[in-house]
């Protein structure tokens, strides 16, 4: 694949991924295939970590955790398609059955908080667990403490549409039936590691999305640290449009409101390069095409979608379409 987009003058590049959860996943399995074909020379995954709900939640809340499930989920996209990296990611993944008290729990889950508290650190640790799948990539938390998400929803209070009520959680954020208007952290000013900045600083492109919106995507956004390394950096931002609202988070949402939601939260931030699927052309191009020229930004139309008619970016094709991108500049 290199060699059908990059020029014999242009170098490897290094990228940076922000995101969360299935949506990071994705990004992250198609760019790894770019430092296998030699297109990039160096990948790092910014995580969200403010999850609440399931093995993640019942981790963080015993050990006062990081909550591990996005992290393992890019641990597992970074591994590599040799059979070493499938049958490693496949026992990252693994979550027990069973009646018992470890049902719902995910190995990877365990593994990741069990290094935390051998080597009492977070990065160190993430490293570790790396090295030991032979993650094509480095995979590093955006805080180096777990928060919580809050939402100021309207519309869940009855007789009154207007009224604004507050969300508390991930998951109560992500599966709530109003209308998100703006998203908050708790605490609103984490502590960011300085390989997270690093990261970013040293990279030629920074990839936000695809993922849950409020959930995944948009709290990158609202760590002062993170978003000022954002804004600051030299990297060319590309954001990737979700392919369909999200019940929940982004109902009634098209392309253009993704991306007016995000340019709301971050204002000050540049962004360089929209990506969305062809069938943005039956969603709302114009609406689209004027917020992203508004934004100063360039929108690239391309086939990233998966066959099967779910709302899920196909890795291969999203690798194709990483590559032009950054072959163009």
């Amino acid at each position: 694949m290199s060699s059908d987009f990059l020029g014999a003058d242009q170098r490897a590049q290094a990228v940076v991924a922000l995101g969360g959860g299935h949506g990071l996943h994705a990004s992250l399995s198609a760019l790894r295939q770019l430092l296998d074909d030699l297109t990039l020379d160096k990948l790092t995954a910014v995580v969200t970590v403010a999850d609440n709900g399931g093995s993640s939640g019942r981790l963080r809340g015993e050990f006062g955790v990081l909550p591990p499930g996005d992290l393992r989920m890019a641990l597992a996209a970074l591994c590599g398609e040799d059979e070493w990296g499938d049958t490693w990611a496949r026992v990252l993944q693994h979550r027990f059955e069973g009646d018992g008290e470890m049902r719902g729990h995910v190995v990877g889950n365990l593994l990741i908080v069990g290094l935390w508290e051998l080597l009492g650190d977070h990065i160190d640790a993430l490293d570790w667990v790396g090295r030991l799948l032979g993650a094509r990539g480095r995979v590093l938390p955006m805080a180096q403490t777990p928060m919580d998400i809050t939402a100021e929803v309207r519309g869940l209070v009855p007789g009154d549409p207007d009224a604004l009520t507050t969300v508390h959680g991930q998951v109560e954020v992500a599966t709530t039936e109003g209308v998100i208007t703006g998203i908050a952290l708790d605490p609103p000013s984490p502590e960011v590691s300085p390989a997270v900045i690093d990261a970013i600083t040293g990279a030629d492109w920074a990839v936000l999305g695809p993922g849950s919106w409020f959930s995944s995507v948009l709290p990158h956004l609202l760590v002062p640290a993170l978003r000022d390394a954002l804004v600051r950096t030299e990297a060319r931002l590309v954001v990737v449009l979700n392919l369909a609202e999200q019940v929940g988070e982004t109902g009634g949402f098209g392309p253009a409101d993704h991306l007016a939601v995000l340019a709301e939260h971050a204002p000050d931030l540049t962004i360089d390069v929209v990506l969305a699927d062809r069938t943005v052309r039956e969603a709302g191009l114009d609406e689209l095409e004027e917020t992203v020229a508004a934004l100063g930004a360039r929108l690239v139309i391309d086939d990233v979608a998966a066959d099967d008619g779910t709302p899920r970016h196909d890795p291969v094709k999203l690798a194709a379409a990483y590559a032009r991108i950054f072959a163009t500049g």
